[in-house]
C-alpha cells in the first residue's frame, strides 16, 4: 500500500512538471509575433528602427520570464516536492 502511495506522489509530481512546461509555448509564440510585427514596423518606417527594437527587446524580456517561472516550478516539482510529500506521508503513517 505504501509503494502505491509513493508511486502516486511521484506520478503526480511528474505530471505537474510536464503541465508546467506547457507554459513555455506561450512565450515562444508571443516573442515570435513580437519580432514579426517589429520587422514589419521597421520595414514601413526604417527611421524608427531604434525605438522599435528597444521596445521589442523589452517586451521579449518580460515575456520570457513566464517561461522561466514555468521552468523553476517544473524543477521544484521534479526534485523537491516528491521528497517533501513522501516525508509527510511517512510522518502521517507513523
Amino acid at each position: 500500500m505504501l509503494e502505491l502511495a509513493i508511486g502516486i506522489i511521484l506520478g503526480c509530481c511528474a505530471l505537474g512538471a510536464g503541465l508546467a512546461m506547457i507554459a513555455g509555448i506561450g512565450p515562444g509564440i508571443g516573442e515570435g509575433n513580437a519580432v514579426a510585427k517589429a520587422c514589419e514596423a521597421i520595414g514601413r518606417q526604417p527611421e524608427c528602427k531604434g525605438d522599435v527594437t528597444t521596445t521589442m527587446l523589452m517586451g521579449c524580456a518580460i515575456a520570457e520570464t513566464t517561461g522561466l517561472y514555468a521552468l523553476v516550478i517544473a524543477i521544484l516539482l521534479i526534485f523537491v516536492a516528491p521528497g517533501l510529500l513522501v516525508n509527510v506521508l511517512m510522518k502521517t503513517i507513523g
